[in-house]
């Protein structure tokens, strides 16, 4: 197994066309695993600040300023980031209920598939929140201004380039 190392010098790390030579069926679903749920911990401390604000915003003395199209743009951020953290959280949950159960693949493909729907949900929730600090604090055309910069900022970054390194990629390997 070749080892690279990272480029500030740091400990070597193990490609994933490097490691799956040398790794069995069940040692790729666990690391994989490992992979997802560790991400999942990544993301779903960021959305439980966004939650844990959102949660407290109506019980602030100066909510009551808020327009109609701000308590829709503080519901849609609410519902976003409970959306999110139901599906950040899901995977765990569910690898303690299934713990020893041989349904590891299973929750490995379910943790990424409620992995992309809760980034889904927090892309909206951010989206949202954006847009509804943006009409407090400035003006309605403002709010869309910042929450569609928001919403362009997540789609870039979190879904389109990926997508477009995908279909790179796949001409390069020879796969569909």
């Amino acid at each position: 197994m070749v080892l690279a190392s990272h480029a500030d010098g740091g400990s070597p790390v193990v490609t994933d066309e490097e490691s799956s030579a040398d790794e069995s069926h069940k040692e790729r679903i666990d690391r994989e695993l490992s992979e997802l749920l560790q991400g999942l911990r990544v993301m779903v401390t960021g959305v439980q600040v966004l939650f844990a604000f959102l949660l407290a915003m109506p019980f602030q003395s100066g909510f009551a300023k808020v327009d109609t199209s701000g308590h829709w743009l503080f519901f849609i951020a609410l519902t976003g980031s409970a959306s999110a953290s139901l599906c950040f959280i899901t995977p765990a949950v569910q690898h303690r209920l299934l713990f020893r159960t041989g349904l590891k693949e299973k929750i490995v493909h379910r943790a990424n598939d409620l992995g992309l729907a809760g980034a889904i949900s927090l892309a909206v929730a951010i989206t949202a929140a954006m847009a509804l600090v943006a009409e407090v604090m400035l003006d309605s055309w403002l709010a869309i201004v910042f929450g569609a910069a928001a919403a362009l900022a997540t789609c870039w970054l979190w879904f389109l380039q990926p997508i477009l390194d995908l279909r790179r990629q796949a001409p390069a390997d020879g796969t569909q």
